[in-house]
């Protein structure tokens, strides 16, 4: 294997590190919907998760070596510590897939080796090969990553990177862990191991950094200039802290300024070929798709995928761009999958074309889920003439991935006015089948359901955050509410979509407490794995 390669490859870590993130959590089924949209946008690997750290990350792993990881699909990742049991956990969990890939790792900053793991650079030294070895045995292709690499002593890493190649690791994996360099500082550590590991020729260099400083994107180009030819990264750039390096800001990065980085890849400066796989052209879906099943909310001016990633406001930015786009847009909306929203359906469109759109937009759906989907279509045909394919993504996304519906809300009303007391009334049906149905007062329609709904379903939990958003434009678009709410220190996500703001807001705040309770009812099953009854719920009074 040669470090010689004219293109980089993207490894995404969306499902691994960016689940991470406070209320990021995700179930299986949602595991595997976004990895076979990562698959579809051409990602290389795909670290599908941490197998032994739970039996559900275990099997989302194994589901998703099943069923992604075939013949020509992409490469699945397994992470690991340097211990057997993480190794073979991971080995078994990939087994299924067609090229499979153990990421073991250990940290070797010394402030790591002496607050963290206690342990001194020698027994790194031992440590780092034998374990990479040890995961030979499961699979060919091996990643090494030394922890804390920005703020390792270089000599030292030096070490550990020729130790780990020479035991058989095809890539080494550089962290910013902590996201604490700058760009020349990263270049030039790149740089210094590519001079100073006597084998690493026999490997691919990639990096993995966060986000702390704001620098991570800048500091992975940085890296490629100086000969790093894969890179870790996640969508809309979730993760812990301030995330990761963001996919898309690194693709479009490459694919917009290819002339400038061609000559580092040992290309011509007039290349026009890719710098990598991504079918750009699914970088938006996947964008909204994460943002949605996460519950992270996308800022307005995020870079590439934001809502005003394209929009001008400025009136001379408007006259410029109507004479030719090309003054003050650096590259075409169409580029990454950000389509005019043209109409497509309307409210005499029937199942078959419903279903066909959908798979034309790259959802594959169960018929029961179609079902679920089709009803929702017709449900807002009758309340907008025009249906987009923005709107029918957002039908998909709140109706069809959403959490197990242990609470469903029945009914919801509410009055309100500048010369009245916000008043609402809600019907919930508990996990039991029972109808329950309470009213409050608060500072806001929205205020008064939540404190409606709380009296009925009596599970204690701070909401942290509420966002809303228009899928559309127009008096009747689709309103989108993401909320999150925090349970003694976890976070959970709520998200629905309805042309109406306080339902979609009810419908939100009831799908983040059906994952708060599913939770808690996980949690008494592992204390006490004999019971099966469901926590209790109380009527408020």
């Amino acid at each position: 294997m040669t470090t010689s390669q004219d293109r980089i490859i993207i490894f995404d870590t969306t499902l691994r590190d960016g689940e991470q993130s406070p209320g990021a959590a995700l179930n299986i089924d949602e595991k595997l919907t976004i990895a076979r949209q990562l698959s579809r946008l051409g990602v290389d690997v795909i670290e599908a998760g941490f197998p032994y750290s739970s039996p559900g990350d275990f099997e989302a792993v194994q589901k998703i070596a099943e069923t992604v990881g075939v013949e020509n699909g992409p490469t699945i990742c397994g992470l690991a510590r340097t211990t057997r049991a993480d190794i073979e956990a991971a080995g078994k969990a990939l087994k299924p897939a067609a090229k499979g890939r153990i990421h073991t790792f250990i940290a070797t900053s010394d402030i790591h080796l002496a607050y963290k793991l206690k342990k001194t650079r020698a027994e790194v030294l031992e440590i780092a090969p034998e374990m990479v070895a040890y995961a030979k045995t499961f699979v060919d292709d091996v990643e090494f990553s030394p922890e804390d690499a920005g703020r390792s002593d270089p000599e030292f890493l030096y070490q550990v990177l020729e130790l780990a190649i020479a035991a058989g690791a095809t890539t080494v994996n550089i962290p910013d862990t902590v996201g604490y360099t700058t760009p020349a500082e990263f270049g030039a550590l790149i740089r210094g191991i590519k001079e100073n590991v006597p084998n690493i020729d026999q490997a691919i260099i990639s990096v993995h950094g966060h986000n702390d400083l704001g620098l991570a994107v800048a500091n992975f180009l940085e890296a490629v200039k100086n000969g790093a030819r894969q890179l870790e990264c996640t969508i809309n750039g979730i993760g812990e802290r301030a995330g990761n390096a963001a996919l898309e800001e690194l693709v479009m990065g490459l694919h917009v300024r290819r002339q400038y980085f061609n000559p580092f890849l040992g290309r011509p400066p007039e290349s026009e070929a890719p710098l990598t796989n991504i079918n750009t052209q699914h970088i938006y879906k996947t964008s909204r798709l994460v943002s949605n099943l996460t519950g992270m909310f996308v800022q307005p001016n995020k870079a590439i995928v934001g809502a005003n990633a394209f929009a001008h406001e400025s009136g001379i930015h408007q006259d410029g761009v109507l004479k030719n786009k090309l003054t003050y847009e650096i590259m075409d909306a169409q580029s990454i999958g950000l389509t005019d929203n043209q109409i497509v359906l309307g409210k005499l469109s029937g199942r078959h074309a419903f279903q066909t759109r959908l798979q034309e937009l790259g959802f594959e759906l169960s018929d029961e889920e179609i079902n679920k989907a089709f009803i929702k279509f017709k449900d807002l045909a009758d309340k907008k003439k025009e249906i987009t394919d923005w709107d029918l993504e957002s039908i998909v996304n709140s109706e069809v991935r959403q959490p197990p519906e242990l609470f469903r809300l029945e009914f919801v009303q509410v009055s309100c006015g500048d010369r009245s007391r916000p008043t609402a009334t809600v019907s919930i049906r508990t996990p039991d089948g029972e109808e329950l149905t309470d009213a409050a007062i608060g500072t806001g329609p929205v205020d008064a359901v939540y404190k409606a709904i709380n009296r009925v379903v009596n599970v204690p939990n701070d909401l942290i955050e509420f966002t809303v958003q228009s899928v559309t434009a127009g008096i009747d678009a689709i309103g989108e509410v993401t909320i999150r709410l925090r349970h003694e220190g976890r976070v959970y996500s709520g998200h629905s979509a309805n042309t109406d703001i306080i339902v979609a807001s009810a419908e939100a705040y009831v799908n983040a407490l059906n994952r708060l309770y599913a939770a808690l009812q996980s949690d008494v099953e592992k204390i006490h794995p004999q019971k099966s009854q469901p926590v209790e719920v109380v009527a408020g009074s």
